[in-house]
């Protein structure tokens, strides 16, 4: 089965809902840690960790790799840029109707076409 836009915008955005994956990909993007490191940062278990972990990578913004025994993480810019782009997609959309909505309740009623 093929994953179409709207799949993968709902897997991105369940990605990045939550505050802690949230916090997650920026440490990633601003440089690899690994998944022990991040672990230390959150007062939750390293097995809750590596979950939102596995989340972050299933939607493609963070990519994990093996160093040894460690698991190392790297966010993925290029998909934090996808994710923008649909925003920003949306963003324009909603502003065309805002601005059709302010003329229909700024024109004149008396006013015939």
């Amino acid at each position: 089965m093929t994953e179409t836009n709207e799949d993968r915008a709902d897997t991105l955005f369940h990605a990045l809902a939550d505050r802690t994956r949230r916090d997650i990909l920026r440490r990633v993007l601003a440089g690899e840690h690994s998944i022990s490191t991040l672990a230390i940062k959150y007062d939750m278990s390293f097995a809750a960790v590596q979950k939102h972990v596995a989340v972050l990578e299933r939607a493609g913004l963070l990519t994990k790799r093996r160093n040894g025994r460690e698991q190392l993480a790297s966010g993925d810019m290029q998909a934090v840029r996808s994710a923008t782009a649909m925003l920003t997609e949306l963003e324009h959309i909603w502003r065309g109707r805002i601005t059709r909505i302010d003329a229909l309740i700024t024109s004149d009623p008396d006013q015939e076409d």
